[in-house]
């Protein structure tokens, strides 16, 4: 049996902001489900975590951190969830705030969340074999145990891994505050040092025993120095410790059957009744007209560039105007210029296009149990996890063959495919795929229906990539 620690910013059910949330959420219960392991998460004690979770959480102990010159309070909760053992770090003055990230000393509050972790060892009594760090808000976890932790017998047996979630946030910040805030000194400062600044993200890469990402696909990106924004000869450098595990999804919280969220539940046998239901109820709550007789096209995304936005904005106008048996529902929010094109779009397209600016998961679940496409041209996505729910869901995917979309989603004209791809990054390229799909709906439905079957058959779930995980902790 190993003892296992994760060290992350969010998990399900606690908190969570996006797909590293989900994959902190449902790996540990998984690796529980399918191992003796003792696995346990470590989080951030933030307040929507108090105001929903405090009345159910014990309190474990406290400590005095020391960062640098500060010596901060830190207290210790603790939960239960699914077989796995979660742990709290507070103080008030870093994490009791509305917002999880984008406040102005995120440097100094996640360095006090990477000290914080490890000075916390002896007091919850549990010092793990292998520490499983995700993201630049978790990297100091992994320097610290490398630097100021590396002399301490308590300390000099725990393995490391460091898993990229998204390569475009680094944790950077300048030179003046290695040791006024981090508190490095020495040799320490150049295990961080990068570009002519701090780079967090590249000092995990260094100190980890093993690197991970979110598809293999992702991990073969990462060394071009575009795609990795820079690190690419910090990746290269460490590509013999590196490898990519496609995530999976959460088919607890993903279950066509028995999701509360639904309008209509239903199974692969009742898939074309009910979700021509939810169809309807769906086109009903974005203003379409309810017709069966259209193609529902749908997206649920942040509304940035990478996600393909641009090509999307570029092709619509055409698309629906030339498709007139094509209706399409947005949800998602990010970039101003965007939400403006797609209202605008909207209001041109009153009785094809509705946008919904925000994010509701339960709208979430409703939209994909509805809509019979799912289109996600990323520009770059290292795993994505909407084309899996998507698939699971009887939504089949568009993707462009990117990350984890491409290791996830084979084209439907090759053996055992699920969805449409395209790989060159245009919107008439796009536009001419999303066409593909619109034929075979009406002109070949029972081709059609098999896909969408086969995709509701596929096995996203997290066992088969808990099992590669367990195989890399064995081998540590």
């Amino acid at each position: 049996m190993k003892r296992i620690l994760f060290v992350a910013s969010e998990a399900m059910p606690f908190i969570t902001t996006g797909g590293m949330g989900e994959v902190v959420g449902a790996l540990p219960k998984t690796l529980v489900a399918e191992s003796d392991h003792d696995v346990r998460v470590i989080l951030p004690y933030y307040r929507a975590v108090k105001e929903k979770f405090g009345d159910s959480l014990e309190f474990v102990g406290s400590t005095q951190i020391q960062l640098s010159w500060r010596k901060q309070y830190c207290g210790i909760f603790k939960a239960v969830s699914n077989g796995v053992i979660y742990y709290f770090v507070d103080n008030e003055y870093y994490f009791d705030r509305e917002s999880v990230y984008g406040e102005f000393d995120d440097g100094e509050r996640f360095a006090f969340f990477g000290k914080a972790v490890l000075e916390a060892l002896p007091l919850i009594d549990f010092f793990p074999d292998i520490l499983h760090a995700h993201d630049w808000q978790a990297a100091l976890s992994v320097i610290y145990l490398r630097t100021h932790f590396g002399e301490d017998a308590r300390y000099k047996t725990i393995k490391s891994i460091f898993t990229i979630h998204n390569i475009e946030y680094q944790g950077r910040y300048s030179m003046d505050m290695a040791g006024d805030l981090f508190g490095f000194e020495g040799w320490h400062t150049q295990i961080v040092e990068y570009d002519g600044g701090i780079n967090l993200l590249k000092g995990a890469v260094e100190c980890c025993d093993r690197l991970t990402t979110v598809s293999p696909t992702y991990a073969n990106e990462l060394h071009d120095d575009v795609v990795s924004r820079g690190l690419g000869p910090i990746i290269r450098r460490n590509a013999e410790k590196m490898c990519g595990i496609l995530n999976g999804i959460d088919t607890d919280v993903y279950n066509p059957s028995t999701d509360p969220f639904l309008h209509k539940n239903f199974t692969l046998k009742t898939a074309t009744v009910q979700r021509r239901k939810n169809k309807a109820e769906i086109q009903e709550f974005f203003g379409l007209p309810v017709r069966n007789d259209v193609v529902l096209i749908a997206m649920i995304t942040r509304l940035v560039r990478h996600k393909g936005l641009d090509l999307v904005t570029d092709a619509l106008h055409g698309l629906l105007e030339s498709e007139k048996n094509v209706q399409m529902v947005v949800l998602g929010k990010g970039d101003y210029n965007y939400e403006h094109c797609l209202c605008n779009l909207s209001d041109a397209f009153p009785e094809q296009l509705r946008t919904y600016i925000g994010f509701d998961a339960g709208l979430a679940h409703r939209v994909y149990s509805g809509a019979d496409l799912f289109l996600m041209p990323s520009e770059s996505e290292p795993c994505g996890l909407a084309q899996m729910i998507a698939a699971h869901y009887g939504a089949v995917p568009i993707i462009r063959q990117v990350g984890g979309l491409r290791d996830s989603i084979k084209d439907c004209f090759e053996k055992d495919g699920i969805g449409f791809t395209f790989y060159e990054y245009n919107p008439q390229v796009m536009s001419d795929n999303i066409r593909r799909a619109i034929r075979l709906y009406f002109d070949q439905p029972d081709a059609f229906k098999k896909v969408r079957n086969l995709g509701m058959q596929t096995d996203f779930t997290w066992a088969r990539s808990a099992h590669s995980y367990l195989e890399l902790y064995n081998n540590l």
